[in-house]
């Protein structure tokens, strides 16, 4: 992979992983569009996760560092906050529905899974998802177990290109009642877990098959970019969402969606 694929993926990785517009479906348009290749994408796109799954590790320190000694305070039967004891169970059980659907979807992940009038169509639902959402939720409850079961359900519409991931689970939490800001909030710790679970895997599973140094350093080069611009993503996202709703990037969405639309039929 050339330094112009690794900037250029590693960008739109960083910026579409958090932003509410699809990272998947984004970095397939990015391929199309510029002709990049395709080969090994799933390796390439494992390794860019990983970076931006770092990034989170960096913004939310104290709260991953946080639960993960509530967890290990829970194991050896010591006193956990009520809030703390909460979070982590809402994370450990809204992480397993993606788990079980991914691990049953992955052979579908690099044949129908790529293609780009998927894409489209899942622009225009998940803006009608995020739409919905702002239009009819009520941001008045606290975060528990059962919701972080759903927000774990609507996390599961991120294994298709275009949905989004934090589209998907900040909608989810908003229908469930939390703020905007704990939506959002859980949102990223909530994807913690499974963008590192599957990024790991897939990383593990090519390497073995030899891919990952065929890339070069154009792969090490898109995973800093994605790396820098995935902790401002993180940053703008969540000044932003204080203070604005979802629509601006439902707008987007189906700005994108028609565009892609007219390139399909006219191409």
């Amino acid at each position: 992979m050339d330094f112009f694929s690794g900037i250029l993926l590693g960008a739109v990785q960083g910026l579409t992983e958090f932003l509410p517009v699809s990272s998947s479906g984004h970095l397939i348009l990015a391929r199309t569009v510029f002709g990049l290749s395709s080969d090994y994408g799933l390796a390439v796109d494992a390794v860019l996760q990983l970076a931006t799954i770092l990034a989170v590790t960096v913004y939310f320190w104290h709260d991953l560092w946080r639960l993960a000694r509530s967890l290990f305070r829970l194991v050896f039967r010591q006193m956990v906050s009520k809030e703390d004891r909460i979070l982590l169970a809402a994370i450990i059980v809204g992480t397993v529905p993606a788990v079980v659907l991914g691990l049953l979807l992955e052979s579908y992940m690099e044949t129908i899974f790529r293609s780009v009038w998927l894409v489209l169509i899942t622009l225009v639902l998940g803006a009608v998802l995020m739409w919905l959402a702002e239009k009819f939720a009520r941001q008045d409850r606290s975060l528990t177990m059962r919701s972080g079961l759903g927000v774990g359900l609507f996390q599961c519409l991120a294994l298709v290109p275009g949905m989004s991931r934090s589209g998907s689970t900040i909608s989810g939490g908003l229908f469930l009642g939390l703020s905007r800001r704990a939506a959002t909030r859980f949102s990223f710790l909530l994807a913690w877990p499974v963008i590192a679970g599957s990024g790991l895997k897939k990383l593990l599973d090519l390497s073995s098959e030899g891919v990952l140094s065929e890339l070069g350093l154009g792969l090490i080069v898109g995973f800093m970019v994605a790396f820098m611009v995935g902790l401002a993503a993180i940053h703008f996202l969540i000044r932003f969402l204080q203070h604005h709703t979802l629509m601006v990037f439902v707008w987007y969405r189906l700005t994108l969606a028609v565009v892609l639309a007219v390139v399909l039929i006219v191409g």
